[in-house]
């Protein structure tokens, strides 16, 4: 099995997978956000579709966090859906997250170590 290349700063350890729903945005602020994000150091990749106004992106949580993107969505005026599932999602992203980078921060312990 081969494995995927990552971009420079991802680590698949830390890899993870993010979906969310935008408000209704015109296209040029949605391909200025994608643009932004997609320089993001630890940033594997992102995109938007355009139908569903859906953000994809996957990134090491150990170097990036939800609360980084969604500050690029506020500076182009871009806001997430205001549905409950949304927020949910936004909530739980935010935990994991920061799970991920707290753990990524400590050394393995007992039998877990190197």
């Amino acid at each position: 099995m081969k494995k995927k290349e990552h971009r420079l700063g991802v680590s698949e350890v830390n890899l993870v997978v993010r979906h969310l729903k935008l408000e209704r945005a015109p296209p040029e602020k949605i391909q200025a956000v994608v643009e932004e994000i997609d320089k993001l150091f630890g940033m594997d990749s992102v995109s938007c579709d355009e139908k569903s106004q859906v953000l994809n992106m996957a990134y090491d949580a150990s170097k990036l966090c939800i609360d980084g993107i969604e500050e690029i969505l506020k500076k182009h005026d871009v806001d997430l859906n205001h549905g409950w599932w949304t927020h949910f999602k936004e909530e739980h992203y935010r935990f994991v997250d920061r799970n991920v980078k707290d753990n990524a921060k400590r050394d393995p312990w007992s039998c877990h170590k190197k």
